[in-house]
């Protein structure tokens, strides 16, 4: 009997708590009477401007409600009164404090009570004197200083057009790719956030609604000389103490700003900022890598260049699997000017055959929808401008000890060849990234078939994916050549470049080893390697290295080496025979592949590559001093005096 009474009890009291809850129902979030609007998902409106919405089922509001935007980005609401109501539309007036464009969402507010009506981007624009063809779904105008600029290459993804003397564009486009894109003109730049320039808009309605696009342009100090600074893969992840090496890395960039703020600056990434097996184990993708940017370096606009690990491995289709980089970052391919130098950003990683898991099956080639976009773009180029291409895996391959070829199998070759024929004979040099290495395909290589092509496969900002960094205190990549990034400086139309290593002096260029103080053997740098499957793996790379040597070989590796740079070592006033080697950097031997099976871990997933920039010089005596000096195309010496015998050990190339 008294269980019965309290459970009676327990009931009574939780129908009065439920009452009394409902009873507390938030006034602002209750939706209890009949009003029905068509929420389109961008409005075009001036500042202070009247905006007009379509009732739906003749569910009015009335002319005593408000309307209320909140912001999505801020979460500040504004409201505003409505002018008219009717049974087919409303009118308000845009409230003067919402002065640049962004999404809202709407509600109707009828005293206490409010109603969600849906979101809609505001499109801050001014009056336009022209009316766009009928056929046309994007137009707007190109602008500088409040004037319309003439002659400006815009583009869909698939149509290519220009402004008129007006200023004014339209494209009739079926909004395959979902953004329209600004070509910047040379003499012009675009707004930037942090170091994004801000040269393409994400479209908010469908393909049947006619959307306006402007785009502001300001005016940039001279462009007839100018640098750009070349990133590869960085593949930021917050793991292996990436985040702290690559502040060392933004404070060498910073650095070379300041010594070189005389002229302008800009900045490339050659794609895999970021690597996506880590976007969400570690909450570190595209946001995170922009802000990690912007808190480093400052003033230096940053074009993007999509890598393989840019893409959502979690999607099944290409364009599904580049849509957080587009909506985040840039398009996938696109162009820009700067002084006499027309810039194309490609895309070579097709990643058509996703199936939703880590297995990510990308092919490397250039989409049809691409390259017909290219061929479409060069038409607005004269056939005289120079240009400056970048895609993020290597065009061409060194082949054999001496050679190149084009990279990949027979479709990658076809796609290759398509891509080459496009460019023509036009002057082109080509930035690439992927490999984690350095070479350097010259106009006179066999492969490229007497174009006027220049590849520069360009190295890594991360090194070895920051392993060596994380294990030896030295980013180093698996040819040998240091983290870091290409200087390309332009004057007029002539070209020259260097590679700067992040923490070092432009003049650094090779690395030598005294091979008569070298011994790699297991025992010396992997002491505590059981694991027979991890010592015979160490062997592969280190057997060249291991064992004691009296032959006075010197080996030097000239990382950004191609066949126009020249080398002279001398001893005692005697010219030394120089041989080119192909072999293991032992520095990164003893920076990745040492400490990875000193763990017993048999998983060099980024073991030391053979490199083409290694060579060697058999010295007379085992002490005495050797002049290196060592010249590239432009006339830039490098040298160093190397005392003999040179320690090997990892402090010695701190």
């Amino acid at each position: 009997m008294k269980r019965d009474i309290i459970y009676v009890l327990l009931i009574i009291l939780f129908m009065g708590l439920t009452s009394a809850t409902c009873g507390k129902q938030d006034p602002d979030t209750r939706d209890e009477f009949s009003v029905s609007l068509i929420i389109p998902g961008s409005v075009d409106v001036s500042v202070g401007g009247t905006v007009e919405f379509a009732v739906k089922d003749g569910q009015a509001p009335l002319v005593s409600d408000i309307v209320l935007l909140t912001s999505e980005n801020s979460g500040v609401s504004v409201p505003a009164a409505i002018l008219s109501s009717s049974a087919s539309k409303i009118s308000f007036r845009l409230p003067s404090s919402i002065t640049s464009s962004g999404f809202y969402k709407v509600f109707v507010k009828r005293g206490e009570r409010k109603k969600e009506m849906g979101s809609t981007w505001f499109n801050i624009v001014v009056k336009l004197d022209f009316e766009p063809d009928a056929s046309s779904t994007i137009y707007g105008q190109v602008r500088c200083n409040g004037k319309g600029v003439a002659d400006v290459v815009l583009s869909d993804g698939v149509e290519v057009v220009k402004t008129n003397e007006d200023g004014y564009y339209q494209i009739a486009s079926k909004k395959a790719f979902g953004y329209v894109f600004v070509s910047v003109p040379s003499g012009y730049e675009v707004p930037a956030e942090g170091a994004l320039p801000k040269l393409h808009y994400m479209l908010k309605n469908d393909a049947s609604t006619p959307e306006r696009v402007d785009f502001v342009l300001y005016n940039a100090p001279s462009q007839e000389k100018f640098k750009l600074l070349v990133f590869g893969d960085i593949h930021l992840a917050n793991r292996t103490r990436d985040l702290i090496q690559f502040r060392d890395f933004m404070e060498d960039v910073s650095s070379y700003q300041r010594t070189n703020s005389g002229e302008p600056i800009y900045g490339l990434t050659l794609g895999d900022m970021t690597w996506d097996l880590y976007w969400f184990s570690n909450k570190f993708s595209f946001p995170e890598y922009l802000q990690t940017l912007d808190s480093g370096i400052k003033g230096l606009p940053i074009y993007q260049t999509m890598g393989n690990h840019d893409n959502n491995y979690m999607t099944y289709s290409d364009r599904d699997a580049a849509q957080a980089y587009v909506s985040q970052v840039a398009p996938t391919f696109y162009s820009y000017n700067i002084g006499k130098w027309h810039f194309i950003v490609l895309d070579d990683i097709d990643c058509s055959q996703y199936d939703g898991t880590t297995s990510r099956n990308y092919t490397k080639n250039f989409t049809p929808e691409q390259l017909s976009w290219l061929q479409k773009d060069l038409a607005m180029v004269p056939a005289d401008t120079p240009l400056v291409i970048s895609t993020h895996a290597q065009i061409f391959y060194p082949s054999g000890t001496s050679s190149f070829a084009i990279d990949g199998g027979n479709s990658r070759i076809a796609n290759t060849t398509q891509f080459l024929n496009i460019i023509g004979n036009r002057k082109a040099h080509i930035f690439t990234g992927h490999t984690h290495i350095i070479f350097n395909v010259t106009q006179d290589e066999s492969i490229v078939g007497g174009r006027d092509i220049f590849e520069h496969n360009s190295g890594a900002v991360c090194g070895t994916w920051w392993w060596t960094g994380y294990y030896s205190g030295i980013n180093i990549s698996t040819d040998g050549s240091p983290g870091g990034y290409q200087i390309v400086s332009f004057d007029g139309r002539d070209i020259s470049w260097q590679y700067k290593a992040t923490g070092k002096s432009k003049d650094f260029q090779f690395r030598t080893y005294d091979r008569n103080t070298m011994d790699l053997s297991i025992g010396n740098w992997a002491p505590n390697c059981t694991d027979v499957t991890a010592q015979s793996r160490y062997a592969k790379y280190a057997s060249y290295w291991t064992g004691t040597s009296s032959s006075n070989y010197v080996y030097f590796n000239v990382w950004n080496y191609n066949p126009r740079w020249t080398i002279s070592v001398t001893e005692n006033g005697n010219t030394l025979d120089v041989t080119k080697v192909d072999v293991y950097d032992p520095l990164h031997i003893v920076s990745y592949v040492a400490p990875r099976v000193n763990e017993n871990s048999s998983s060099l997933n980024f073991a030391t590559n053979i490199n083409r920039h290694t060579f060697r010089v058999a010295a007379e005596s085992a002490a005495s001093t050797l002049e290196f000096r060592i010249s590239d195309e432009f006339g830039n010496v490098y040298s160093e005096t190397m005392k003999r015998p040179k320690t090997f050990s990892i402090n010695t190339y701190k």
